[in-house]
């Protein structure tokens, strides 16, 4: 196994208004390539997290190490191995066009024009928005500006991307666009994710790991995501909603159906087929009923009780 990249533990960190969270329970760890979920309600310390390691955060006990720093005191050493997209994109955008605001970074770190231009040019083309570089940022939508955040992030191609809700506010459309993008960058590009949220639905498509946090804190599991789902107990005390797919599959299982833990609508829906397609014993033919009639002229005369022809025509009462 690989040397982690990112390693957080038994953290607490102590805010200005003596407001404590203490990140421990489970080592956090992440290693090259992986795309890990941070998955938790809101409030629980995901965004401690992800701020401790960023390097804005410094904590009072536990280590954080990224990529062999510590990223509060050293990370000019790792500055450019490390992007972020931040939940709110207006708090990331500090120019006022699209290509002002993803040249910063460079600019500042003094590549020549010309190589700003190519990585500003690259990054722009990876996310789909070179058509919107002399754009004015104030005038894009959410989505749009959610890119041109995230062209910033990747202008200097790091190795590791964090991103803290990075669904949040997004449309449909928008949102599997985001993640398209971001899994393509993994795919192609070998980037490392490590992802906030607290939409169970994003996490299947977007996680390798994930890690599960009550509130205060606690890091209470980690595991593939197929792993997690297959204990929504598990997810409710941590105040977290299961996915509707986990729960049904689960309820199935209780019922005497078992048909997996399907973690996708695709999944689901090949393993309904599956199941609906199986053989049917068919059900043993009734033997016909044997009558004894007591008498041939009974026999004849009227048809036995119990036959269809009761269903019509009931017996006559009988004779006092």
């Amino acid at each position: 196994m690989s040397e982690p990249i990112v390693r957080v533990s038994c953290v607490r960190h102590v805010y200005a208004d003596r407001t404590q969270v203490h990140l421990c329970g489970l080592d956090f760890v992440v290693t090259a390539g992986q795309r890990v979920v941070v998955l938790g309600p809101n409030g629980c310390g995901k965004t401690t997290l992800l701020y401790h390691i960023l390097g804005l955060l410094e904590p009072s006990e536990g280590e954080v190490s990224v990529f062999g720093v510590n990223p509060a005191r050293h990370f000019n050493r790792i500055r450019e191995r490390v992007g972020v997209l931040l939940q709110n994109a207006d708090e990331q955008i500090i120019a006022p066009t699209v290509w002002d605001d993803v040249s910063f970074s460079p600019r500042s770190y003094g590549y020549p024009e010309s190589e700003v231009d190519r990585m500003v040019e690259a990054a722009l083309e990876c996310v789909g928005i070179a058509h919107l570089s002399h754009k004015v940022c104030h005038h894009l939508s959410g989505g749009e500006k959610r890119k041109v955040a995230l062209a910033g992030a990747l202008v200097l191609k790091p190795g590791l991307l964090v991103l803290d809700e990075p669904f949040e506010g997004l449309d449909p459309a928008s949102r599997l666009d985001l993640m398209q993008l971001l899994n393509r960058l993994h795919e192609t590009q070998g980037v490392t994710l490590v992802l906030a949220t607290h939409d169970v639905n994003a996490v299947t498509a977007m996680a390798d790991r994930v890690y599960v946090l009550l509130f205060g804190g606690e890091i209470v599991a980690q595991g593939p995501p197929a792993e997690i789902f297959r204990d929504p107990g598990l997810l409710r005390r941590s105040n977290i909603e299961p996915p509707v797919l986990a729960e049904l599959f689960q309820r199935l299982e209780e019922l005497g159906v078992s048909m997996g833990r399907p973690e996708t609508i695709e999944d689901a829906a090949r393993a309904l087929t599956a199941r609906l397609a199986r053989p049917t014993a068919a059900a043993p033919s009734p033997a016909p009923a044997t009558i004894a009639p007591s008498s041939p002229s009974v026999a004849s005369s009227a048809p036995a009780r119990g036959t269809t022809g009761d269903l019509f025509d009931p017996a006559p009462p009988a004779k006092p």
